[in-house]
């Protein structure tokens, strides 16, 4: 356990995140009182910075063992911190504020590969995560100290580095007499279920599989490029499901995986996608029943889980969405079709916003850490032991 390094009542934090739908950048500016589980969040301000083609392009290769190379990865580090500083100026700027009034700037990264449990065949490939975004770079461009690389820290103690937004999601969200499970959906959907006045032992986390991944790529290929994403489901509303489709989807492993797990474009990244895709073609399926049935199927992948692991373990009263699926109103509405018994809503309509919900959460991981808290919850990540995760870069 590390000392505090600083003990101040109220903060002023930047959250970055970054996230495997390689979408952009989210930043928000977000007060805090006080630190730990019983701290305070007010969103400030949050701004938006998308990735281009080109840049979403390239880092969908340095996803892959096929297309990517040690130089591409020790560029892109660089690179990316210096797109996050950019995004740190415009958000500050945005608010109306100077950056000597951030006290501290908290950075996910991006993730580019990640192995949750190791591999028994390869003594080399531990159990390990890496995201870029260099933090020395970021601090020494933005002239604010900056905190990230959180994930291995919580693997050091046994964990699988993730999920990590339950931590936040148990400050955020937890109710005196309503059992709710967070579903983010971004480019993974993870999921966090908050028992009726639940306290840190009682979170139970997960990656349920793909969020918009598949759903994006999808789209993306199916348009030639013109497309990044189905905006607001529309596409996938004009197509019929495929079921026997979806079904065969959910054979792979990862869904019968007990938890805790983790996963990434490892599994479910372009070259998943790209087979979705012909084996769509090869039973005839039109281009919007392909989107439709890759709606379907990450709705059909949250709806299981939560039947499989979440509700034997407690009862749910709500489900809260966020991430870029909040926005997606057919793979909402097929949720609600999935999950009948609990009420959908978006974490836009309590308060906190859809987009920004995650850097947030990650604001209050570098405040903790700034206060030397332990910021992991080894319940949903399976961590033998409670730590402080983060690193700490100077400007």
């Amino acid at each position: 356990m590390i000392g505090p390094l600083w003990n101040k009542p109220r903060t002023t934090v930047l959250g970055l995140m970054s996230g495997t739908s390689l979408d952009g950048i989210d930043a928000a500016i977000v007060s805090i009182e006080g630190a730990g589980p019983k701290a305070k969040a007010e969103l400030l301000h949050y701004y938006s910075a998308p990735y281009d083609e080109a840049l979403r392009e390239r880092l969908k290769e340095l996803c892959t063992t096929q297309h990517s190379s040690v130089d591409l990865v020790c560029g892109m580090n660089a690179y990316l911190a210096g797109k996050f500083a950019d995004a740190c100026i415009e958000a500050v700027r945005g608010a109306g504020m100077e950056m000597d009034e951030i006290d501290l700037i908290s950075s996910h990264g991006q993730t580019v590969w990640h192995i949750p449990e190791g591999d028994v065949h390869d003594p080399y490939k531990v159990r390990s995560t890496l995201q870029l975004g260099d933090l020395s770079v970021l601090a020494k461009q933005t002239g604010r100290p900056v905190v990230g690389d959180f994930r291995p820290a919580d693997m050091a103690v046994g964990g699988q580095g993730a999920p990590l937004a339950p931590y936040g999601d148990l400050i955020l969200f937890r109710h005196p007499s309503k059992g709710r499970l967070l579903q983010n959906i971004g480019g993974i959907g993870n999921c966090t279920a908050l028992p009726p006045n639940a306290g840190p032992d009682d979170v139970f986390a997960f990656d349920t599989g793909p969020g918009n991944m598949v759903i994006d790529q999808t789209v993306y290929l199916l348009s030639e490029g013109k497309l990044a994403y189905d905006e607001g489901g529309a596409w996938a509303a004009q197509g019929t499901v495929d079921e026997a489709l979806v079904s065969e989807l959910l054979e792979h492993p990862y869904f019968t995986m007990e938890p805790p797990k983790s996963t990434g474009r490892e599994l479910f990244g372009k070259a998943y996608a790209a087979e979705f895709v012909s084996r769509a073609g090869a039973r005839g399926l039109g281009t919007s029943d392909m989107v439709a049935t890759a709606t379907a199927f990450t709705a059909r992948t949250i709806a299981e889980g939560c039947k499989r692991f979440v509700f034997p373990r407690c009862s749910i009263d709500e489900v809260i969405v966020s991430g870029g699926g909040a926005h997606n109103r057919t793979l909402l509405n097929m949720l609600r079709q999935s999950l009948p018994k609990q009420t959908i809503l978006t974490s836009g309509e309590l308060g906190v916003s859809d987009d920004a919900k995650e850097a947030v959460i990650f604001a209050l991981l570098g405040n903790d850490f700034m206060h030397g808290i332990s910021n992991n919850l080894p319940s949903a990540t399976g961590a033998s032991r409670s730590t402080v995760m983060g690193k700490l870069a100077l400007p």
